[in-house]
């Protein structure tokens, strides 16, 4: 069965679900600050990525999604859309096919990528305020 994006907003209802933050960052300016501290706070596992930080938050960061200690359920990328096709194509090799966009890290290559190799994403939308919603 291939996943909507009813099917990914479904995701922050699963209290196992994993989450990777792409671009979580220790920034407070930064919105990969923000939505890593956000979820980790309202209770769900997640891991941040970022090439650039040995920590987040005070926990292990990870270069890349491969790197992490299990496999996401939900990739989600607060990067710009230059960095995403990045790690859209990690996402690809590895078999990950759910991806969040957050507003700014979408592009028409970026979306055209997903839509080529059916992805299920959703784009333009802030997973705090989604996950707000499943309070």
């Amino acid at each position: 069965m291939s996943m909507t994006p009813e099917h990914l907003l479904q995701l922050l209802d699963d209290s196992h679900a994993v989450i990777a933050v792409v671009g979580a960052s220790d920034d407070p300016e930064k919105f990969g600050h923000r939505i890593y501290r956000d979820l980790k706070a309202k209770g769900y596992k997640v891991y941040p990525v970022n090439p650039n930080r040995a920590t987040v938050d005070g926990d292990r960061s990870y270069p890349e999604i491969v790197d992490m200690p299990e496999r996401p359920h939900l990739v989600n990328l607060a990067i710009p859309p230059e960095q995403a096709m990045a790690v859209l194509h990690e996402c690809l090799a590895l078999g990950l096919t759910r991806i969040w966009l957050q507003p700014g890290a979408e592009s028409p290559e970026v979306l055209a990528f997903l839509d080529a190799h059916g992805f299920a994403y959703l784009a333009n939308t802030c997973i705090m305020v989604e996950s707000r919603r499943k309070d």
